[in-house]
């Protein structure tokens, strides 16, 4: 895979050289969304379009060696989303579309990377639609959407780990006419491998439930949400699957018991 490449609009204001795209990007001004030591991710205009960029610096061998001695791998920069973004692409499940790519340096403690997606213009984070009145309408299209990709997602290998609602974006004018179609979003810790270990998958599904914990989902719903995550007959799938659903479901109580100091909301019949 190239470490480096540009596309589009910016192909007009950023030079073909490596080592100059880098010196242009760093220096780049707009709207910080998260600025951190090694990382920083803000807004930018060319042209009247939006961009979003995120900027690494090199995360230091004091962070590499904390996420070994956890048996975490580290991430290094943005090759890790930008692969994400890539796979996704390929399996046909929506996100963001990359607009410019780079990585420099052998040093892991010390690489050096950018990406640079272009803005999800008109669109809200599914979090913020289903408050909306509105949502009734659509419910279950979303849900059923939501579920399709969540699963093809993790059959295809690749698991999110900040999977939560608010990760998933869509346009509320296209959904509100039945054209529901999600774009997964922060990319930034997602993992890809042959098949995502059980633990993995939990994690996953269980922020979906945990962050969905409030909108008074039905058990009608949530047995259609497991059939087509599964993509099985429902009776085979908690027959064969009773301990993930399980698991499931204590690592999402876990959680809202964790965040709100209450227990997990009753889900009616």
């Amino acid at each position: 895979m190239s470490d480096f490449f540009i596309s589009g609009k910016l192909t007009k204001h950023f030079s073909n050289d490596k080592e100059k795209v880098f010196e242009t990007v760093f220096k780049l001004e707009g709207e910080d969304y998260r600025l951190v030591k090694a990382r920083r991710t803000f807004r930018f205009e060319v042209d009247g379009d939006g961009y979003f960029a995120k900027v690494h610096r090199g995360i230091g061998w004091k962070e590499i060696l904390k996420d070994i001695i956890q048996f975490k791998a580290p991430i290094l920069g943005a090759e890790n989303e930008y692969m994400a973004i890539r796979h996704l692409e390929k399996i046909g499940v929506g996100t963001m579309s990359c607009a410019a790519y780079g990585k420099r340096g052998k040093n892991p403690a010390k690489q050096q990377s950018f990406l640079i997606t272009e803005e999800l213009v008109n669109m809200i984070s599914l979090e913020d639609f289903v408050k909306d009145e509105k949502w009734s309408n659509i419910r279950p299209q979303i849900l059923r959407k939501l579920a399709c990709d969540m699963g093809k997602m993790h059959r295809s290998g690749l698991n999110h780990r900040d999977c939560y609602i608010c990760h998933f974006m869509l346009d509320p004018q296209k959904a509100l006419n039945e054209n529901v179609f999600l774009h997964v979003i922060d990319l930034h810790r997602a993992q890809i491998r042959r098949k995502v270990p059980f633990r993995y998958l939990v994690k996953d599904v269980a922020g979906i439930f945990f962050s969905s914990a409030d909108l008074n989902l039905s058990r009608r719903e949530l047995l259609r949400f497991i059939r087509l995550y599964s993509q099985r007959k429902l009776s085979v799938e908690l027959k064969e699957n009773a301990k993930f659903w399980r698991a499931v479901e204590k690592a999402a109580k876990k959680l809202y018991k964790k965040e709100f100091e209450k227990d997990f909301p009753y889900i009616s019949n």
